[in-house]
Formats: C-alpha cells, structure tokens, sequence
C-alpha cells in the first residue's frame, strides 16, 4: 500500500513517532558522551573543571592552527589547488601571501589559457583584463602551450585577438583555438591585419598539433606557412566557412601534414584530390572527417559530385573514420546528393532536407549511426524512415523535430531498429495519430522495443 493510500492520522502519527524516536535517541547519544567526558575529567585529579569560556579559547586556538598550516602548505599543493581555480579566484589567492604569490607565477599553471575579450556594452561575459594580458604576454609568454581566444561579435575583440597574437613571438603552441561567441568577428578584421597576426604563430610555434580557425580570413599563404613549420606535429586542423582557403591550400596539408587525423572543412573545398590524398599510404589513418555543406551563395543549386572510387579509397586507408556532414541548404538543392554510396556516419539538416533526398540515404548511406533531422516539409516521412532502419544496420542514434511522422511508422522503425537504439529524441508535434496509436499510447510500445521508458520530448512552457 502507498504512503498516499493511509488515512491522514495514521500517517502523521508515524511521522510523530519517528520524530520523537530520532529526538529521543540524539539526546541519548548526547548524554552519553556528556557522562563519558565528566568521568574522563573527574577520574583526573591534576585537572580541574573547565571555565565557561575554556570551549571557545580553544575553537579560536583551532582556527589559528589550520590557517598556519595552510600558510605552510608545499608548493606542489598549492599549485594543485590553484590549477582547480577560476583565473580570479587564483587571483585574489595570490595576495594571501609571498609564497602563494610566487605558487601564482609557477609556469605549470600558466600552460593553458583563455583569452576572453569582449566591448562591454555589447557582451555577457566578462572579459580578461588588460594588465592581467600584458602580464601574461611579458612573464609567461614562453610557458604557454594551449590558448584560445573567445571575442564576441565587435570587431574591436577581434582585433585585439590579433593584436595578442602578433605579439607571441617567443611561444611555442600546440593548441591554437579563435572562437567566435556570436557572429563571426574575425571576418570583419583586415585579412592582412589577420594573416599577418597568425603567420606570427605558425612561424614561431613549431610542435602546433591542434589548430581551430573557423571563420576567419586565413588564406592559402598562411597555410603554407602552417605547413612548413609544423608538418610533423599537426594533428588535428578545423577551419570550416574560411572563403579564402580554396582546395590547393587543404592539399597541401593533406600532402605534407602526414600524421593529420581531424579535419573540418567546407563542402566547396572538398575534392577528390584531396580525399585521395588522405588515403595515400603514408598518410596515418585519418579518425575524424567534418564537412559543413552551406550554399556558396545565397540560392545556390549546384553542388559537385565526389566519385564513389574517391570514398572507398579513404575507408579502405581509414576504415574507422567517422565521416560527419552537416547539411544547410533548402529543398530544391539536394540534388547532387546521396545519388551513390556515401560512407557518412553522422548526418544533421539543420535547415530543411527534401523527402526524396531521405529516401536515398536509407538506399546509400550503409555506415551511417547517428541522423537529425531539423526541419522537413509537410509530407510525413513514414516511408523514408522505414527504409532508413531497414537498410542501415550501424544506426544508433534519432532526432526529429518540425517535420511530420505517423505514430506507427515510429513504432515501426523503433521495433525495426530494436535495443540498438541507443538515442532516441522525438518532439512531441512531431508525431501524428492514427488509427493504432495515439500520443497516449505510443510511448508503451516504443518504451517496450526499446527496452527502456520512453517519451516523446515536450517544449517547456515557460
């Protein structure tokens, strides 16, 4: 029986009890400890009963001796404490005295750092102050190793960004990360003023191996300069929505950085060429392809193809490589896609996908583990989805949101993919009733194929 099935007195009676049991037994324990202390104390004749405020001395005497100890604490603690600690709070730390001072200036905690400039006027977040920055770049430009910087959408960030870049001419990177909070910033910066700031660290950090410059106006030039100081060492390189990189420049890293394992990189670029030449055999095997496909310009149609022979060579070099797209485009210009066998593995439409171009990946699309689908048009993708669970056998991971999709045809895909489904995230406008399920009933029948409970996703009201 439920605790909301008894009657409301016998409830508040067995609240009482466990009250007063819980009351009485804590006196008990007290008392208990209390005899125990006096007979310690009255068994002693050498000691004498404490005077009222003897607790208090010594509470104040305790207090004194942990605050000793934390001033006497190694430096490998501290620094361990300190690397745990927001850059203010180790700020405010590093007045407590000389020695936490001189902890502060240890190299080890200044490896890793995030450069956050903002206009006030415009931005959320706080920005780092700029004694603290020429601090940084005077004192403890030699030890950094991982930095990004995070502007916001002024362009004044984004020039200071580069002002700090042209000025790390002593560094040696490995990471290089510029984040656009909002708009992308760096593009409102001179490409001169912007190329030049970053052949800086190209030039001076020769063990760079993970790289992050999403739009931004680095060009072919730059790169090879990113090449020809860093080949051996590049590992990983991001640089989707960059218009003045063309497919010679990615090439060329292709060609030269041959332990290259992540890359990000617009649709326009890619190229048969380059994917070849990932899959050469002294290339390493690449673990991590992104394409983001976003029309060129503003209604764009056409897109090129990439032959089929140029995705088996890659998976035959690389057969473990997760293959991501990211789709942007409008209906009408799916056409030149998943008209033969893509081995992507992860597929996201952001802004729309036609129903026919659905109906294709579920035919040529045998790798794919994860689907999203934003946005579709009023025709239910019953049909599309059907296929999809029949034919890709790897699939995982399902997320539907603003297109339409019958409640049977859902039930029909879970039961299809089975316990394999390991994400499964359906809006609840999503889904439409018919005559065998309602919203009411499907979460039964999913949850039982799943093997787990499971809901249509709700937007919160509020």
């Amino acid at each position: 029986m439920d605790v909301g099935e008894y009657p409301m007195a016998a409830v508040t009676s067995c609240g009482s009890f466990r009250v007063n049991y819980n009351l009485e037994a804590s006196f008990r324990m007290k008392r208990n400890s209390l005899s125990v202390v006096n007979k310690i104390v009255q068994s002693s004749p050498a000691v004498k009963q404490p005077k009222v405020g003897f607790y208090s001395s010594l509470s104040h005497t305790h207090m004194h001796t942990v605050l000793l100890d934390w001033g006497s604490l190694p430096h490998h603690v501290v620094l361990r404490i300190f690397q745990y600690l927001p850059l203010i709070d180790r700020a405010r730390a590093s007045s407590v005295c000389r020695k936490w001072n001189e902890v502060f200036h240890i190299p080890d905690l200044w490896r890793k750092f995030e450069f956050e400039l903002n206009q006030s006027a415009t931005s959320y977040f706080k920005s780092t102050h700029p004694d603290l920055i020429q601090q940084i770049i005077k004192k403890h430009a030699t030890h950094l190793q991982y930095i990004s910087f995070k502007v916001d959408s002024s362009t004044e960030s984004a020039e200071a960004a580069c002002d700090i870049l042209s000025q790390l001419v002593n560094c040696s990177l490995q990471t290089l990360g510029l984040i656009s909070t909002a708009k992308p910033s760096f593009m409102n910066v001179s490409k001169s003023h912007f190329v030049s700031a970053l052949t800086v660290v190209f030039v001076n950090s020769k063990s760079l191996s993970s790289i992050k410059i999403e739009d931004t106006p680095v060009d072919d030039p730059s790169l090879k300069i990113l090449v020809a100081n860093n080949s051996d060492t590049l590992r990983l390189l991001k640089m989707s929505s960059c218009p003045h990189v063309s497919s010679d420049g990615i090439l060329c890293i292709a060609d030269h950085c041959q332990g290259l394992r992540e890359l990000a990189l617009n649709y326009y670029i890619l190229s048969d060429e380059l994917l070849l030449a990932l899959s050469s055999e002294t290339h390493v095997r690449l673990e991590h392809l992104r394409i983001d496909v976003v029309s060129e310009n503003p209604g764009q149609v056409e897109f090129h193809t990439i032959k089929k022979q140029s995705w088996d060579a890659l998976i035959k070099h690389s057969p473990g490589v997760n293959v991501v797209m990211y789709f942007f485009l409008y209906e009408e210009e799916f056409e030149a896609f998943f008209r033969e066998e893509t081995p992507v593995t992860n597929l996201y439409f952001g802004r729309s996908v036609s129903k026919a171009a659905l109906g294709r990946i579920g035919l040529n699309c045998p790798r794919l583990i994860e689907l999203v689908v934003c946005a579709n048009g009023l025709q239910t993708l019953d049909d599309e989805l059907i296929c999809i669970a029949e034919c890709c056998k790897n699939l995982t991971a399902l997320g539907l949101s603003e297109c339409e999709v019958s409640c049977s045809a859902v039930v029909d895909f879970v039961r299809r993919c089975g316990k394999r489904l390991t994400h499964l995230s359906i809006m609840e406008d999503v889904l439409i009733p018919d005559g065998n399920y309602n919203l009411d009933e499907i979460h039964t029948e999913v949850s039982k194929y799943l093997g787990r409970i499971w809901f249509p996703d709700v937007l919160p009201i509020w």
